[in-house]
């Protein structure tokens, strides 16, 4: 996925979130609608998500160091973990309590019309911010279901801007059911329970956004179409005639770390080996040029080895034969 795609987004979000957090503060100012409160919180979290979306992508994008040999672009992942972290605490959960006080406390709401052309101007607002968004995200998710998109996207910007906005708009529309039941039946306990849904709808988004992000965090595999093209072009059928096995794993969401251990002819000379290893890594890089990091190991394929299965032992979390017990 391509990372200019996903700061047009942001900052097309920014924009927005930042011209509707003002407007609903001006307006719990006049209307002391709590919804509305709720909301500007939401816009204003809303926005710092987006700075920090832009930091963690200026910060991806630094020089390997001998400390960090694989580079920064794991940045991504981190920062976009802390934007479910902010928009957990300070947009669901202000909500939730923003409302159930409303509820315990409600009051009539003053110059409603207000928080309604508000609304109304933020709807058009986060309407724009999404269009944009899906724009965006429709370039780059193929054939793939949004849900699938959200699941299986490797750079994680534009699957957060999807998420809050689709959730803004959401909020919005909560926002303006208990505002509008509010004010037709003067009591202000409806602006209270809307402003708990939408705490609640924002908490569930956040929950979303950070099971997403924790698995990119842990370390996800090349996808299956990824991973077929690569062993594809790793085998050239003369002195690679296949692969034993192989790991993949995400650097960040354009580098790709390939490992792989590859079938060579038994009395294939080591001249012979490490040319066909080269030009291994060449069709590999060719193919998938996100494929940044290749380490290629030769063995000879033996037909009772590879009956046997992986080995248990040898793959990352297994078990380990030295633990007492085992």
């Amino acid at each position: 996925m391509s990372a200019s795609g996903g700061t047009k987004a942001i900052v097309a979000a920014l924009g927005a979130n930042l011209a509707i957090a003002v407007s609903k503060f001006v307006a719990f100012a006049f209307s002391g609608s709590s919804s509305m409160l709720a909301e500007g919180v939401h816009s204003l979290a809303d926005s710092g998500n987006q700075f920090l979306l832009l930091i963690g992508g200026k910060k991806a994008q630094r020089e390997a160091t001998p400390q960090h040999p694989f580079g920064y672009g794991r940045e991504r992942f981190i920062y976009a973990f802390l934007v479910s972290i902010v928009l957990f605490s300070i947009g669901g959960m202000f909500a939730i309590y923003e409302g159930y006080e409303k509820i315990s406390h409600p009051h009539e709401l003053e110059h409603w019309y207000w928080p309604v052309g508000v609304l109304v101007f933020a709807v058009i607002a986060e309407g724009f911010s999404f269009r944009t968004a899906i724009k965006e995200s429709n370039e780059l998710r193929g054939r793939l279901s949004w849900a699938q998109f959200i699941r299986r996207a490797k750079a994680p910007e534009l699957p957060v801007v999807l998420l809050e906005d689709f959730g803004a708009l959401i909020g919005l529309v909560l926002a303006l059911l208990g505002v509008g039941l509010a004010v037709l039946t003067g009591n202000g306990v409806w602006d209270g329970i809307g402003t708990v849904c939408i705490g609640v709808l924002l908490v569930c988004i956040a929950l979303v956004l950070a099971a997403e992000t924790k698995s990119l965090l842990l370390g996800e595999a090349a996808g299956l179409d990824v991973i077929k093209k690569i062993e594809e072009a790793t085998v050239d059928g003369d002195t690679v005639t296949g692969v034993i096995h192989m790991r993949t794993l995400h650097l960040g969401p354009e580098e790709l770390l390939v490992a792989a251990k590859i079938a060579v002819q038994h009395d294939d000379t080591a001249a012979e080996v490490a040319n066909a290893i080269n030009a291994a890594e060449a069709r590999i890089r060719a193919t998938v040029p996100i494929a940044r990091v290749i380490y290629l190991e030769p063995d000879i394929y033996s037909e009772a080895e590879a009956a046997k299965g992986p080995d248990p032992e040898a793959t990352p979390g297994g078990p380990n034969p030295h633990t007492p017990g085992h």
